[in-house]
């Protein structure tokens, strides 16, 4: 498929800080709807949190399937405004050009912060592949209409695969590398987990009222 936007192409270098974000949702899928976006930033090498920020607000669009970047952009754009340390790689929790317009969030937030960026799913939005071996690492192409728009990773021996796809900046094959650097004890990269625990966090104290929402 012919992109004249998003780009894919190998990292210049091994990431020395890596981001995450998620947003979780307090709403019935209408805007105006309470959300929490979360972004942490982790050190590459240590995995230990170098800065975290979230933030509550409502979703400024209604849910539409295929269209969440929508809804979650602006929170997440506001949370990277104020980092004082920029990530070198941000993962998503969700897809990027595996997605039924094959631009999913990682490749809008890439796109608008110039950064590179891909997404991991817990399951496979589009697209099918062949069985994955059971062992850390082991993979296979995922192909929807007829292309190659991400990977079915086993990051855990025995569990199931997550899928990773790239967003913008870069290839299938860095996505990947840098998906099991952050994966040596779970199944979702260390990014992720960190992101969707601060994002549910601060979803539940604005719900019990201990914080301001937007």
């Amino acid at each position: 498929m012919r992109n004249l936007i998003r780009v894919d192409r190998p990292l210049a270098a091994p990431p020395r800080l890596v981001g995450g974000v998620d947003v979780a949702y307090a709403d019935s899928g209408e805007a105006g709807g309470v959300l929490a976006g979360a972004i942490v930033v982790l050190d590459a090498t240590t995995l230990e949190v170098v800065e975290s920020a979230a933030q509550v607000g409502r979703a400024e669009f209604p849910y539409v399937p295929g269209l969440l970047a929508f809804r979650e952009l602006p929170t997440l754009i506001r949370l990277w405004d104020g980092l004082r340390h920029r990530p070198d790689v941000v993962v998503c929790d969700g897809y990027g050009i595996a997605h039924p317009r094959r631009f999913g969030l990682a490749c809008h937030f890439g796109l608008v912060m110039g950064i590179p960026t891909f997404g991991v799913g817990k399951t496979a939005f589009v697209g099918s592949h062949a069985p994955v071996g059971d062992a850390r690492g082991d993979s296979a192409d995922l192909v929807f209409e007829g292309d190659v728009v991400g990977r079915a990773l086993r990051t855990r021996a025995g569990v199931k695969p997550v899928y990773v796809s790239p967003g913008h900046l870069i290839d299938l094959d860095g996505a990947c590398s840098v998906t099991l650097s952050l994966t040596s004890g779970y199944r979702l990269p260390e990014t992720t987990r960190q992101a969707d625990r601060l994002s549910r966090e601060a979803l539940r104290a604005a719900v019990a009222g201990d914080t301001a929402v937007s």
